[in-house]
Order: structure tokens, then sequence, then C-alpha cells
């Protein structure tokens, strides 16, 4: 039989029931399993078996859902944490630690900006970062001799910009380095980076995975794709033995396609514990088998409400790649053509101030600091996750003092423009 089509694997991906087995995922909620023996557990201290015996590393649980994401992705293998920023972190500081460098993308998400240029910069890891729109020149220029990876995202949360994955993975291989792409916005329904040549994705199950709020949660997923033992002096942590697991080199005992995720999970999930709590993995997975149905419905509401916004007199701008006309179209069309996803932004008259008294008068969105939701919600990015960035920092992301962020949800495309209009008529 054919490859089972995205929407199939979204509600059977991952798990199969055997006879007499629950038809739904069971939730494994123990933080530790029996053995019979220590040299039983001992193999599994060793990595010479697979197994559980810690919910900190692995739980059955999550492993079952990761497996579902895995298949959406197309990847090798994949592991689940505890929200989006544990999976930015984990996936650049498995290859990367101080002394090091990486070049992102400028035009993300202004948490995952403050974990690169602050915190991890205060670890000893160097970041570059380049404009989405720079030319093969500028971007290659951005490559030193010890950098470790590229990231960016599929669409940048909130500027909506929409990244060129074939320009940044062939500059990467390039360099002889892996492509990371946070593949949050679009969801493996709208794009599979790894068709593009990206080599780890990323998400925060948080937004449109999960859907209802209901679960913080991040996923990590591995192509499988990229060779480390072509650049064993650049990745020593995956290609030479690791002292902690008694000299185990992961590349040689795990393969190419295996070897990333289990020094993750490994390593750092043994050493910063930032896990999916088991409960938050099963809810997860509710959210995933209607990812397919609401990915849709969230892409209309979002280019009936961009329209609608576009012609509006109080509207200064509006960002949507599925707008003709926008500056991210063309791309959109290439990596996206099935749709983006329910997320616009746009400025209004009057700036900042305008723009925080118009998100006042809102009946139906709600002012949250989420994005993503089956509910429609808005937020004031320059007030909330981008306020510790000054004016050219914001610039530089892509995100104006004036910009509004508006998650289009799963309610009535009508009823949202009826919203949005009314709110738009008392500025």
């Amino acid at each position: 039989m054919k490859e089972y089509s995205l929407g199939t694997k979204c509600v059977q991906g991952g798990y199969t029931p055997g006879n007499g087995e629950p038809r739904q995922i069971p939730i494994i909620q123990s933080t530790t399993f029996k053995y019979e023996t220590s040299e039983a557990m001992g193999r599994l201290f060793d990595l010479e078996e697979e197994g559980y015996f810690y919910s900190r590393l692995q739980n059955p649980t999550n492993d079952t859902v990761a497996r579902k994401i895995c298949e959406l992705e197309g990847g090798s293998a994949a592991m689940l944490t505890s929200s989006g920023q544990a999976a930015s972190f984990y996936a650049v500081f498995n290859i990367a630690s101080c002394g090091d460098h990486i070049v992102s993308s400028s035009s993300i998400y202004g948490g995952t900006y403050n974990l690169f240029a602050v915190t991890m910069k205060r670890m000893g890891i160097d970041f570059t970062f380049v404009s989405p729109d720079c030319t093969e020149e500028e971007l290659n220029a951005a490559f030193q001799p010890n950098t470790k990876a590229v990231f960016g995202e599929t669409i940048a949360n909130p500027a909506l910009t929409v990244l060129d994955i074939e320009k940044f993975a062939s500059a990467a291989h390039a360099h002889g380095v892996p492509l990371i792409v946070d593949n949050t916005f679009a969801t493996p329904v709208n794009c599979r980076p790894f068709e593009w040549g990206a080599d780890i994705v990323t998400h925060s199950t948080t937004k449109y995975m999960d859907g209802h709020a209901a679960g913080l949660g991040g996923c990590i997923v591995d192509s499988g794709n990229f060779d480390w033992t072509k650049y064993p002096e650049k990745y020593p942590g995956l290609c030479t033995p690791d002292d902690s697991y008694h000299g185990v080199i992961y590349t040689e005992r795990f393969g190419i396609g295996g070897a990333y995720i289990t020094k993750a999970t490994a390593q750092l999930m043994r050493d910063f514990g930032a896990m999916q709590s088991p409960q938050n993995a099963f809810i997860l997975n509710l959210g995933l088998e209607s990812l397919h149905v609401r990915m849709k419905r969230h892409c209309e509401n979002g280019l009936a409400v961009a329209k609608f916004l576009q012609q509006h007199e109080k509207v200064t701008y509006v960002n949507y790649c599925g707008l003709e006309g926008d500056a991210y179209h063309e791309l959109a069309e290439k990596y996206l053509p099935n749709g983006s996803c329910g997320v616009v932004s746009f400025g209004v008259k009057g700036g900042r101030k305008a723009a925080e008294n118009f998100m006042k008068h809102l009946k139906i969105a709600a002012i949250e600091t989420h994005v993503a939701d089956a509910r429609t919600c808005c937020l004031h990015p320059a007030s909330a996750t981008h306020r510790q960035m000054n004016d050219e920092e914001l610039e530089a992301c892509g995100v104006k003092p004036d910009l509004i962020r508006y998650s289009c949800g799963l309610e009535n495309a009508e009823d949202l423009i009826a919203d949005l209009s009314q709110a738009l008529e008392q500025i």
C-alpha cells in the first residue's frame, strides 16, 4: 500500500493498538519503571537496550506522540520537550557549545531572539542575525570558521516573513552545517521543510498542533539527512566518545538518523530535564488528530480577514503572504501552496497608541500572550513578547511599534470581520 496521506497520519500516526489494547493512546503517568534485575537496568543506562527507566528522559506516551510528529514531518527521529523554547534551545545546544557560532534569521519570535542574543550568549555561543531577505552573498558572509548551524522560521512570528528555505539550506550545506527550521506556524500540513533541504525541524506544539490552549509543549524532529560524520571536528559531541555514557559514540551506535535525537534525549534531557508531561502529550495528540482539518479553516479565515483589512481606510499595512502583492507571496506560492496560517499582522493609522486603543474595543478577539488557537486572539508585540527590544531591534526582526498580531481562530469569518470593523470605527 502506498504511504498514507498527511490527514491519515494526523489521525492514525504513531500508534497502532494490538488486539484488546486501548484505542486511544495510554497516558503512562509514572515517574519511574520497574525492572527485575540491576543488570537489566544497567543496560538501559549504558544505552545498550531500548526501554524506560525514568520519565525525565523518556516516557512511552511522549514517544508515541513524537513518532506521530516525526511521521508528519517525514523525519527519522523526534522528541518532545516541555515548550517550544526548550525545543529551540536543545536543537541548537545539542551541537553548539561555548566558543561556537550560529547564523540566524533576524525575523524570529521575540522569545527565541532573547534566548539566542542574551541567554545563550552568556553561555559563550555567539549569534549573527541576518535578514531573511538577504542576498546569497550577504548570507555567506555571515559564516565563521566556528559556525555550527543556521536557524530560521518557516513563517516568522509575528513579522510573517517567509523563509527561503532552499537558499538558507544551500548556504548552510556549503559551509558544512545543518539548517534548523522552526515550523510552528506552517505545521507539516502546509510545509514540510525537509523536502526543501532543512535538516532539523522544531515546533512549539503549544500552538496549532495543540490548537486549544490546553497544554504547553515543544518538539524536535531530525530529518536523518545531515551526515555528522563528514565533520567530526565540528561535531565532537556526536562523533567522539561521550564519557558520561562509557564512551558511546552516537553516530556509530545509533547511525546518522538516530544520533542527534538520542544525544539530545540521553544527554540534554538528562541534565536539563525540560520534558513534556505525559498528560500534555495526550492532550497534544488530541489536537494533532484534527490538525489537517483545523489548518484549512484557520487559513480561510486568515485570508478573509487580510483581504478586509487591506481595503480598510484606517489600516496602514497588512502582512499576510496569502495576499497577492504581499512581499512574500511568491515564496508562499513555492513553499506554502495550500495555505500558510491563520495569523495576520497589520498596523493602524495613529501608530502605537491607536493600536493599543483599537484592541480594547475588540469583542471576539481576546488580548492574550498566545497565538494559533481555536479561539481568535490578538497581541501588541512591542508591548508584550518583544517588549525587551529597542526600536532598532524591532525593525530588524520585522516588528513595527504599531504592529498588531491577529490570530484567526475557527469562528465564522463574517463575525471576525464585523468585530474588526466596529473596533476600527472607534479609533
